[in-house]
């Protein structure tokens, strides 16, 4: 599941741009530390969908933009999700970033609007990485930027670190939030209890209480938040019933798994600076281990107390972590 023998694959498919499904301005609070704290700026965010090539064809991916009025040439940012989650998770930290970066959020096909595909087993990363090699060679062609940085959530972290690891990577910074090279196998059985295992809900209210059980760990979040990570995850079906909103069957990819998985021969080759999150209590990415991670010189590490796994990077102080490294 998790072999890199992929990263030295090219992608057969050309990037495509297709004409934007959504676009809209919103208007948010002003997060920097500058003279412009309390202002209000103008970003405009928009949805594309890119035809990627994939084992089984040709598949949509849907990916987001959040730039700031004026910002044309700002670097790129790239969000990964996690395991069952979608680049919404990403909208309040991708609004703060947008006085430096360009953010680029994406769903990991098989989650929120992208394609599911037909063979349960290509779920995987092979399949991830492929994805977002091809996307970030479409931004290179729509944009002309040949580097980024990458914020990653668990397995959008080892999204990241793979990479990351290989030769002429464009990452030039990366964050592994709440992730390592080595994942317990007590972790991957705790995620293998709930992963494709929900409920169908009758309303989102019942989308929200589910996900205040299974999604606990990630921290105290507001109501709206709570409310808004409902929204998100989950969608309506033809019976007029809701269910959470990626594939269940991307659950596959624990099977057969018996031991701990050590990913350090790829964690080794990762030469950019990394910062790495830590919720105090995550049970996927252990103390230990994210101390060792810091035996590289060009690896930061911070904990982030009462979270577990993973920190959902949607507070002020927590946003502020982020900022703070890519920014410095």
């Amino acid at each position: 599941m998790l072999a890199p023998s992929y990263l030295s694959k090219k992608s057969q498919a050309k990037s495509e741009q297709i004409t934007p499904a959504c676009r809209s301005q919103v208007t948010v609070p002003n997060w920097s530390n500058t003279l412009l704290l309390g202002a209000v700026m103008t970003i405009e965010s928009h949805t594309e969908f890119l035809s990627i090539d994939t084992p089984e064809g040709r598949h949509q991916i849907a990916w987001q933009c959040w730039q700031k009025d004026g910002m044309d040439n700002a670097p790129l940012l790239i969000c990964v999700h996690g395991l069952t989650r979608n680049r919404h998770d990403f909208d309040t930290l991708a609004a703060a970033l947008t006085d430096h970066y360009r953010v680029i959020t994406t769903d990991i096909i098989g989650r929120g609007e992208s394609d599911r595909v037909s063979q349960p087993e290509l779920y995987g990363y092979p399949l991830y990485v492929s994805q977002m090699m091809q996307l970030l060679a479409h931004l290179r062609e729509k944009t002309g930027e040949s580097s980024v940085d990458w914020l990653g959530t668990s397995m959008g972290g080892l999204i990241g670190m793979m990479i990351a690891s290989s030769p002429h990577s464009p990452i030039t910074r990366l964050i592994m939030n709440d992730v390592g090279p080595r994942i317990p196998l007590t972790a991957l059985q705790r995620l293998a209890e709930y992963v494709g295992k929900a409920p169908i809900f009758s309303s989102q209210k019942e989308v929200e209480d589910y996900l205040r059980i299974v999604a606990s760990p990630f921290g105290a979040l507001t109501d709206a938040q709570w409310q808004r990570m409902a929204l998100y995850s989950s969608r309506q079906n033809e019976q007029g019933m809701w269910e959470m909103n990626y594939d269940p069957a991307i659950a596959m990819a624990f099977q057969g798994i018996e031991a701990d998985v050590d990913l350090t021969s790829i964690w080794d080759a990762v030469a950019c600076p990394v910062l790495v999150i830590r919720g105090q209590e995550s049970d996927l990415l252990t103390a230990e281990d994210a101390k060792n991670m810091t035996s590289k010189k060009s690896v930061q590490l911070v904990e982030i107390p009462d979270v577990g796994h993973a920190p959902a990077l949607m507070s002020d102080d927590q946003i502020g972590m982020v900022r703070d490294f890519l920014v410095m």
